[in-house]
């Protein structure tokens, strides 16, 4: 088999998988065989590509691992499951955050991340060879000022992947995580233009800045990150749990 197919015949699930990163992850496994189910809010669901399962759930719900037992049942074994889907929240300092803003995103960014690995554990177990891919980031390892939220949220993240690696592992599946830095995605550039509203840099002056700070000279993009999912889905990792992935360039 080339490593074009790596995932020939096997089932991949991406939440969050219908833009951005997601998107691009979804598109790596597919291109490298995987049948590909997204699991996403239900108006993001209507561009998926032909051939694509759409599954609607809101992962910040309290419902959500209930929400997702059934698909995994009905799917049986599930060869990947990416856990994609997060929100990143407006920056504020610590004298302005806000309760609810804190409990929707630790609910999506967190709790929805465990809901996910846990409602696919048995379809993972089943596969024989199953690879949980977490959402981290570089705000994992380190702090941002006045994104205290989004911080805590993904050094959840990384708590979660370490935990649920030691939970998982005696089935034959390994939990690891992606932790990109700064990608220029429609997101990002949106939240740079916000900041340029407020007196900050301008977009392509941020994102210069960024790609200064790396070892390599620029930031990673989506097909960066893809490419690190398509590894870490593949048997070329089948030794690899429980670890934290940078896909920053080389970010300090």
């Amino acid at each position: 088999m080339t490593a074009a197919r790596a995932l020939d015949g096997r089932r991949a699930v991406v939440t969050g998988g219908s833009r951005g990163l997601g998107r691009a992850i979804a598109e790596a496994l597919a291109g490298a065989g995987a049948a590909i189910t997204v699991v996403d809010l239900e108006p993001a669901l209507a561009g998926l590509p032909a051939g694509w399962e759409g599954f609607a759930a809101d992962l910040g719900a309290p419902d959500a691992l209930e929400r997702l037992r059934p698909l995994a049942d009905r799917l049986g074994a599930v060869d990947v499951v990416v856990a994609n889907a997060g929100v990143v929240p407006p920056w504020r300092g610590m004298a302005e955050l806000d309760g609810a803003e804190w409990a929707r995103v630790m609910a999506v960014n967190s709790w929805g991340v465990a809901a996910t690995v846990g409602a696919f554990a048995g379809a993972l177990a089943a596969s024989g060879r199953g690879s949980a891919i977490l959402m981290a980031s570089l705000n994992g390892r380190r702090a941002h000022p006045k994104q205290v939220l989004y911080t805590a949220s993904k050094h959840a993240v990384v708590g979660i992947t370490r935990a649920a690696a030691l939970d998982l592992g005696p089935q034959g599946t390994r939990v690891n995580a992606l932790a990109p830095g700064p990608i220029a995605t429609e997101a990002l550039m949106g939240r740079l233009l916000t900041r340029h509203g407020q007196g900050m840099p301008a977009p392509d002056a941020a994102l210069a800045e960024m790609a200064g700070a790396t070892a390599l000279k620029r930031i990673a993009t989506a097909a960066d990150v893809a490419a690190a999912a398509l590894w870490l889905a593949s048997d070329a990792t089948a030794n690899l749990t429980g670890m934290i992935l940078p896909i920053d360039a080389g970010m300090p």
